[in-house]
């Protein structure tokens, strides 16, 4: 596994509207998948992680580079 790459369970963080989110890393996306209504376009090489807000609860969908690793 790279270095970079997250699995289920890590703790990461993003930029949100309201400043920088953290969260749960609940799932890596490898295939176009149907969520909450809508398609994300995701492949081996370019993954997406399904990630869940600690403030909200709520679920997002976010490409790697947009994720950094808590502690890093």
């Amino acid at each position: 596994m790279p270095k970079d790459e997250l699995r289920k369970g890590d703790r990461v963080e993003w930029s949100s509207h309201g400043g920088t989110a953290e969260g749960e890393v609940l799932r890596k996306i490898t295939q176009d998948t149907e969520l909450a209504g809508r398609t994300v376009r995701a492949s081996a090489d370019e993954p997406q992680y399904l990630v869940r807000s600690d403030k909200s609860g709520g679920e997002a969908v976010h490409k790697r580079s947009a994720l950094r690793r808590r502690g890093d």
